[in-house]
């Protein structure tokens, strides 16, 4: 010891026979003592110096015994005491793993033992009695602050002394013997400090120290169980006296079973004479059979393991322990112990487990405090139950509240076992004390069931109603039985578990019995694909079936004579005036639903939806003029049906799907929990254990058979009659490992007394060995688990049409995707499988099935090299460069009408228009995104979105074909103000991907453009003869190469000299690139515009040619073999315009004539350009 703790603990006193002489400087020396633990370092010296020196043995306790009239020294020992008595788990904060500090761990909990049972005296116990009554006796406005931290002290001194475990290799003690626990809680009970305890459970004014009781209460009864408890001091009843001589039948039995074995095993023969034998068909080492040299009797037993090393299994896979074996206390204690239960539920039960439960709400008490509630609760009701049940006495906790509670906690539990993985078997231990405590409330509101009460009855009936209704408490078993893991739970909790799911299938069945319609709780989970959502399916809209569709609607419109009922009438809403939306797209959207309903063969909700639209809208007579009459309402729907009109991109589709508590797929998003009543059916119910996922810990269970109890045993074999019998799946249990514990069980000497198990082992050989002579193929069966659609295939034959089946390729097809491959393998398109598909004949093949087919010919090696590739931009990074290049680019623009717009084009790292607009943001350029919107003039034409336009603006754009303005849209420039806003990384590259394969797929022949001449005339003009030049020379050589080579590739028109350069980036010189077939930059990561690989070399000498004014300008006459002047080039196109705007307006003025000479037609008319307004 050091010599300064010596030294200390010398100025204590000394103690002389029974006497204790403290010396002066002794409440001094334990205020020293005090302060040399608060510095003591991590292996705890000087606690562990203090308990090899005795100091509680030797002078604390005689000191608080002999000396208690002294206030200020007791107060300081309690306070030595209560630091000293802690548990060795809070002063290391874990077991710990490093051995220095175990063994410092060890020691100090073997300091713990020895002070518990120098505490286990029933004088130490009287003077902390006393001094506990004396301060309770005080009233609270004459306790002190002083007088509190004293009780709360003695209280966590006592509950300190029973926290300390037990030492049983050291006791060795057997059951009815006294342990150091039993002593110590003797001492407790003949110095009334149990009735201490009571007192404040119940009082009103100490509710305060309620958790503290509650420990104490707990620590008492930790070795006891609640039944033996209840047998303590009573006769043996007569229903115990059978099941003793049941479990007592049962062993003799088995035990005369096993003599008779042994009997019929022993040889005639002396045992050196055993005999040699070859044992046909089974292999040695070599080639040989085995030759077996012992009885024949234990040939049964031979493996070719005996011998053998056993194999190690990883500490992780081991199955879980036990935490302590139960022993029976000494009958004194145990009697002394069923008193105390016996008042505690009469006098305190209900009020402490109230204040107890406020203070868990509350969050008032330390971590893990729950425990001691979920222990009380269980232990308690159990000992109600056994001791005359009286639901009375435990009506605190009879109620869903506390069914919420444990459910909530076991939750919580199984959730921090699987993140906790260190701690997972102390969670494991907190789940299995609240499984228990569920438990036992069911058994609870079984017994009320049985009571001759009727107001319990209609209790114990409201109480089950709730349970069976809510779905948690409805299959809370079912999923602690699939998550169940052997080997972090321990065969404790699966028998617990197994009999509360027997429990509770009995109560719900007989529950169900007495109800014709019981309607229960059902949860809906609505889940958002966000990837691989699969399209819904549209109505076929083949020429057949439009016609089948137009035959029965016009038919169903005859028979009601065309007249709609009022209900029909007023339902139909085809505006939404708080919408968003414009106008023109509402009407859009309605001429579609009203086709949607043809479709759909509803033929009044289409025409009702089509009056409504047409009183909404009655200008233009779209929808029909005002007084149109049935039979030319008729054929409008009939137009309407045949019409092909332009539908918005579809939603995503939301799955309803049941919250079964299986774990969800990864692509699925949570959106909301959808909750409804639906009728509920015992039957569907036991379907849902019908799962191998369910059966394995019950089979799991029955391998220990011979360990189990007989009630054990029974419940696991009733749930598997359930399943085999009543609902007719036996063939779930058609397997090898099922069959191989079987066999154990039918070749076990003592089977006779496991004759449930026996009868229904029998049962299941018998169905399967009857099923082996109509389906040879169940042996093979054997070897894997089977759900239920296996065990129906199983049982009644397997289906010759195959729903999962691959759909067929013929060989033309086959050749057919072979030819069109090979011929665009080496194009530059970003998705080969997407340019692929509209080219196909067999429009209804999916992207899945054409990459199955590509990888199934060998034309790619593995489906990865098709992945679809995501959309977006994918530079994120701003270099110091590109900051200081976008700062230019915004100053040179911002008086610009479209700032980002120019900024976008003239950017060297292409980047989305959301990537440039946060970025302007976030150097603080510009302080909101309005800024950047593009300013539009008052006088310039509106650009229409192509889905309301007039029908002046539809015959326009039939008309100017590709126009300027038009390919000045295709640089990039929004097509309206608010989508710049919204615009993300996605849309852009999905634009940039689009315009791409239309630059590639659009490949007519040069000569017959008219305007190229024009365009290369201009930009000579413009004196740009030199980049002309090299972009012929470009295309020459790149079409010989092809020729040469016989494959071709894109080529990248990299401009070197500085005027091509300039070039490059002037519009013009690029509106010549797209005419001549060139494709601009396709993403971020290029820069240089190219020569498509799907342009052939003749197409390339004819684009070369047509940089040739001379060579290529159209010759439509004799007029134009002379040459002309650029003047009078210009004047022949301003004439050839005005002459098409006079041919425009000509054809509507004739049209406008027409509607007002012929009704009908007009009609017709209007709806033609209504078709094209929705376009």
């Amino acid at each position: 010891m050091n010599c300064e703790l010596l030294a200390t603990c010398s100025a204590l006193g000394y103690l002389e026979g029974d006497t204790y002489h403290k010396e002066a400087d002794c409440l001094e020396s334990v205020k020293d003592l005090i302060r040399y633990l608060r510095h003591e370092d991590d292996t705890r010296d000087v606690r562990q110096q203090l308990g090899a020196g005795q100091i509680v043995q030797n002078d604390l306790l005689p000191i608080i015994v002999q000396h208690g009239q002294d206030r200020t020294l007791f107060d300081v020992c309690i306070r030595l005491m209560v630091n000293l008595t802690q548990p060795a788990m809070l002063c290391f904060g874990k077991i710990p793993d490093d051995p220095v500090f175990r063994h410092h761990f060890l020691q100090v909990t073997s300091h713990l033992q020895a002070y518990k049972e120098a505490f286990a005296s029933e004088r130490v116990f009287c003077i902390l009695s006393e001094t506990l009554y004396s301060l309770l006796q005080l009233d609270w406005d004459q306790r002190q602050e002083e007088d509190n931290l004293l009780i709360e002290r003695i209280l966590l001194l006592a509950r300190n002394v029973l926290h300390v475990p037990a030492d049983p290799c050291e006791e060795k003690k057997v059951d009815d013997d006294a342990s150091v626990h039993d002593r110590l809680l003797w001492a407790i009970h003949m110095s009334g400090f149990d009735d201490l305890v009571k007192f404040l459970a119940t009082a009103q004014s100490e509710q305060q120290w309620s958790m503290h009781v509650l420990e104490i209460i707990s620590l008492m009864f930790r070795d006891q169980t609640p039944e033996i408890l209840v047998s303590a001091g009573q006769a043996r009843s007569a229903e115990e006296k059978h099941r003793d001589s049941q479990e007592l039948e049962a062993l003799r039995q088995k035990e005369s079973a096993e003599k008779h074995s042994r009997t019929l095993q022993r040889g005639t023969r002396h045992s050196r004479f055993g005999g040699s034998y070859v044992i046909r068909g089974l292999k040695s080492i070599g080639d040989k059979d085995v030759i077996y040299h012992r009885n024949l009797h234990n040939f049964k037993s031979y493996t070719h393991d005996t011998g053998k090393a056993v194999r190690r299994v990883p500490k992780r896979n081991r199955q879980a322990q036990e935490s302590k074996v139960k022993r029976r206390s000494a009958l004194n204690v145990r009697i002394f112990l069923r008193e105390f239960c016996v008042d505690f539920l009469e006098n305190c039960y209900n009020r402490l487990m109230y204040l107890v439960k406020e203070g868990l709400i509350r969050e008032q008490t330390q971590q893990h405090d729950e425990t001691y509630y979920l222990w009380a609760l269980s232990f308690f009701m159990a000992f109600n139950r056994g001791n005359g049940f009286r639901a009375d006495l435990v009506s605190e906790t009879m109620s869903i509240r506390a069914f919420h509670f444990i459910e909530r906690n076991i939750t919580n539990y199984y959730e921090m076992m699987l993140t906790d993985r260190k701690e997972a078997t102390s969670w494991s231990r907190r789940m299995h004390l609240a499984l228990k405590a569920y438990q036992e409330l069911l058994l609870s509101v079984n017994e009320m069931d049985r009571s001759q009460d009727e107001s319990i009855r209609q209790s114990s009936s409201v109480i089950k109603s709730n349970i069976f209704y809510l779905m948690e408490y409805r299959e809370i078993f079912l999923t602690l039985l699939r998550k169940y893991d052997e080997t972090r739970q321990p065969p404790s909790y699966l028998k617990d578990l197994v009999e509360s799911t027997h429990l509770f299938m009995r109560m719900l069945e007989r529950f169900c019995k007495g109800r014709r319609n019981l309607m229960v709780q059902k949860k809906k989970v609505r889940r958002k694909k966000s990837r691989g959502a699969k399209k819904p399916s549209t109505p076929e809209t083949s020429p057949e079936a439009l016609a089948e569709t137009w035959k029965i609607v016009e038919e169903e419109l005859k028979a009601i004579g065309f007249q709609l009922s009022e209900a029909l009438t007023q339902s139909v809403v085809p505006f939404d005036a708080t919408s968003e939306t414009p106008l023109e797209e509402q009407r859009a959207e309605a001429m579609v639903r009203v086709q949607d309903a043809l479709l759909a063969r509803l033929g009044p909700e289409a025409l009702g939806l089509l009056r409504a639209a047409r009183s909404v809208w009655p200008d233009g007579d779209v929808f029909g003029s005002a007084d149109v009459d049935p039979e030319e309402e008729l054929e409008l729907l009939k137009q309407i049906l045949h019409a092909n009109l332009p539908r918005s991109s579809p939603l995503e589709p939301v799955v309803e799907e049941e919250d079964d508590g299986l774990e969800e797929e990864e692509e699925e998003e949570l959106e909301s929990v959808q909750v409804s009543e639906t009728e509920f059916n015992f039957l569907d119910f036991i379907k849902r254990f019908a799962n191998p996922g369910v059966l394995r810990p019950y089979l799991l269970l029955l391998k220990s058979y011979s360990k189990n109890t007989p009630h054990v045993n029974h419940c696991i074999i009733r749930m598997l009659h359930r399943l085999a019998v009543d609902l007719k799946m036996d063939a779930l249990l058609f397997q090898l490992s099922v069959f191989n514990l079987f066999n154990k069980i039918l070749s076990d000497p003592a089977a006779a007394a496991y004759m449930e198990i026996v009868t229904f082992a029998k049962y299941v050989l018998n169905r399967f060995f009857s099923l082996v002579a109509q389906n040879n193929k169940a042996y093979v069966e054997l070897l894997f688990w089977k759900n239920v659609g296996a065990v129906r295939e199983m049982t009644e034959g397997y289906s010759k049409e195959d729903k999962g089946k691959k759909p067929t390729w013929t060989e033309e097809e086959e050749e057919e995707l072979r030819r069109l491959y090979e011929e665009h393998r080496h194009s530059e398109v970003p998705d080969i499988v997407e340019t692929l598909l509209p080219l196909l004949g067999n429009n209804t093949r999916t992207r899945r099935q054409v990459v199955t087919q590509l990888v199934h010919m060998g034309l790619v090696d593995d489906a990865k090299e098709l992945k679809k590739q995501k959309k977006g931009t994918q530079i994120v990074l701003w270099t110091e460069e590109q900051e200081q290049e976008l700062q230019m680019l915004f100053e040179e623009y911002k008086d610009s009408d479209d700032v980002l717009g120019n900024i976008l084009r003239k950017l060297t790292a292409k980047r989305s228009r959301a990537r440039v607009v946060d970025k302007l943001l976030s150097m603080g350029m510009v302080s909101e995104r309005r800024e950047l919107y593009k300013k539009k003039s008052r006088n310039a034409p509106g650009k229409s979105s192509g889905k309301g336009m007039t029908e002046e603006e539809f015959l326009a754009e039939l008309t100017q074909g590709v126009s300027d303005d038009f390919l000045d849209r295709e640089d990039g420039e929004d097509k309206s103000e608010e989508s710049e806003e919204e615009e993300d990384d996605e849309r852009e590259m999905e634009e940039s991907e689009n315009s791409t394969k239309k630059s590639q797929s659009i490949h007519p022949t040069v000569e017959r453009r008219a305007d190229v001449g024009l365009m290369v005339k201009a930009l000579q003009q413009e004196g740009m003869s030199g980049p002309l030049l090299w972009i012929q020379n470009c295309l020459n050589k790149t079409a010989e190469d092809r020729e040469k080579d016989g494959f071709s590739q894109p080529v990248a028109l990299v401009p070197l000299a500085e005027a091509n350069e300039d070039a490059m980036d002037n519009k013009s010189f690029q509106r010549l690139l797209r005419k001549l077939g060139m494709r601009p930059p396709a993403s971020e990561q290029e820069i240089f515009w190219r020569i498509p690989a799907k342009i052939s070399a003749s197409q390339l000498r004819s684009a070369a040619a047509a940089l040739n004014p001379q060579e290529d300008e159209p010759k439509y006459g004799e007029e134009q073999e002379r040459p002309r002047s650029p003047a009078a080039e210009a004047h022949e196109d301003e004439v050839s315009g005005e002459q098409r705007a006079q041919a425009l307006r000509a054809l509507l003025l004739a049209r406008r004539k027409k509607h007002h000479s012929t009704e009908h037609t007009g009609m017709c008319g209007r709806f033609t350009v209504a078709v094209c307004c929705v376009r």
